[in-house]
Order: C-alpha cells, then structure tokens, then sequence
C-alpha cells in the first residue's frame, strides 16, 4: 500500500508542477500553500475574502491556494510538499500516517456527526442500515464516510464484509447513485444536503449517536517546526471565520453558493450541520482518532498500526 502511496502522490506531485522525493517537502519560509476542498466552507470563503493574504503579506509570506477534490488527495499532496496546510475529515490521516506521509495535526474542528450520512434513493425500499446486507454502498475510500459506514454496519449487527464497498469520488458516486448502479452513498455535506434538495435522496442515518466526525487542521511537518507563528496566525483567522460563520449562516450561505455552485438553501442547510468551532489539537482529541486508526487496522484497510500521537505537535 505504500509503494501505491507514493506513486499516486509523485504523479500528483508532477501535476501540480512540483518535483522531487516524496519524503523531503519543498519547504519554503517564504510561502504558504493552502491545500482545501471547494466543499470545506470554512477554507473556501476564508480564500474568498483574501483576509489571510492581507494578514500575511506584511510578513512577506505569499499564500497559494492549491485545490482538491477530497481528503486522501489532499494527504497526498501535503506528503509530496505541494502544500504546507490543509483540512481534511477524521479518517484520511489515519490512511496517510499508516503510508508513511509527514505531517502534523495541529488543530480541529468540533465534532458534526449530522454532516456525515448515508443516504439511499427516494423510493429505494430500504428502510435501515440493517437492510443494507449484501447491498452495494458508494463511498470515498479512506474519507471520514469510511468510519461512519464501518460504525454504522456494526451498530446495526453487521459486518463490514456483509456490503459490497463501491469506491468512488463524491462527483462519480453522485452519478453512479443517480443511475442506480449502487443502492446507497455514504457522503459528506454540502452532497447530503444537495442530494436531498435536488434529487429527494433520504437519509437512512447520519452520525449522530455514532461517531463524532471530527474536521482536522495538518500541516507539513518541518513547516510546522520551522514556522509555527505562520500556523498559529492561520489559525487565528480559522478561528474568527468560524465564529463569523455561526453569527451569520444566511450571509455565509448566500457567499458561498456561487463559489460551490449550489442552491444557497443547499448551502445553508450544509453549513448549520457542521460546528464550525475550530480548536487547537488536544490530547482527548487524539485519543478518540485512535480509536479509528485500531478499527482501521483490525480490518485490515491499513497496513500497519500506527501511534496517532506520533503525528502530533502537543505543546
């Protein structure tokens, strides 16, 4: 798996126009990649606003923003040094750690269990998660969704292997559940909400009771050491965008629409699930990340057991 690791990552790395070992980062104190997903609200609108170019130019650091379509890409990159810092869901650092990737966790996102779910079509007769048995279940591997699925199955006395797991990207998986070639998708917000707006899909569960579906801040690790006062300012402006976000969700869903190219009733509905409080990593928070990364490993989805404090900067 690692081997596969890093030839994806170094394919990624030459089309992002950047080179070299994938061990060694192209650090550079004078630049601050941001890696994000359009979907992330928080990161999309703080690129959209320019507040952390601002902030940072009178340091002399120029912010690049680098985009993906989803987490275990975004891992991908921060390992090959495309980007310095990026935001992904609970389970791609586990999949990337167990791969080797050198990073650092550095803050997170309160949990939103009710921004993960899974859904089936309108008329689907599928009633629960029980009914899911031998079914054909779309998701991102190595996602936050992931988890979500492997806890779900088993709190309703069933097995990861009772489903056959369809990996797809988010855009692939919406169209591949739109034709009915699986019969649930197991997704993030803003898809849930635009699923249920645009195509009545149901939600047969979401996370609440389930998993915690925590969001994590990561930045490459030599970064971190060497510009720890660059992180912490970001943080700062994650930390107000987040606040700004919660005293606004109308305003904040009618700017991000055009910029996710959604309805701002999908957009609103979407961010009012997730938390938005943004926090410096804690020791507690790792510990409940562990719990994923021995699930992961016990089912054999990665290589090796992985020591999730070792990817962590606790001060």
């Amino acid at each position: 798996m690692k081997r596969a690791f890093l030839k994806r990552a170094l394919a990624l790395a030459a089309v992002l126009g950047f080179a070299g070992n994938p061990a060694i980062a192209d650090y550079d104190p004078k630049v601050l990649r941001i890696g994000f997903q359009k979907s992330a609200s928080l990161l999309t609108l703080l690129k959209a606003q320019g507040s952390v170019e601002k902030r940072f130019a009178a340091q002399g650091v120029d912010v690049k923003w680098v985009e993906f379509p989803a987490g275990p890409q975004l891992l991908e990159g921060l390992n090959v040094g495309a980007i310095d810092f990026g935001y992904v869901g609970e389970a791609p650092p586990i999949f990337a750690q167990a791969a080797g990737a050198n990073f650092v966790y550095v803050g997170t996102e309160e949990p939103s269990p009710a921004a993960e779910a899974v859904l089936v079509p309108k008329n689907s007769p599928i009633k629960s998660v029980a009914e899911l048995k031998g079914k054909k279940v779309a998701l991102n591997k190595g996602s936050n969704v992931h988890y979500l699925l492997v806890k779900l199955l088993e709190k309703h006395g069933l097995k990861y292997a009772d489903i056959q797991p369809a990996f797809l990207p988010p855009a692939d998986a919406r169209a591949a559940f739109e034709r009915g070639s699986v019969d649930a998708w197991v997704i993030w917000d803003p898809y849930t909400a635009a699923a249920e707006q645009q195509i009545g899909a149901r939600i047969l569960a979401d996370g609440k009771g389930v998993v915690n579906n925590y969001a994590f801040f990561l930045a490459e690790r030599q970064y971190a050491e060497k510009r720890g006062e660059v992180i912490r300012d970001l943080f700062d402006e994650l930390q107000k965008q987040g606040q700004w976000i919660v005293a606004n969700y109308r305003d904040a869903a009618a700017r991000l629409a055009p910029l996710q190219g959604l309805d701002p009733a999908v957009v609103e509905q979407s961010i009012r699930r997730y938390s938005n409080v943004i926090k410096p990593i804690v020791p507690a928070v790792l510990d409940e990340q562990q719990k994923l990364a021995d699930t992961f490993f016990e089912l054999k989805l990665i290589p090796k057991a992985i020591r999730v404090k070792d990817a962590a900067l606790l001060r």
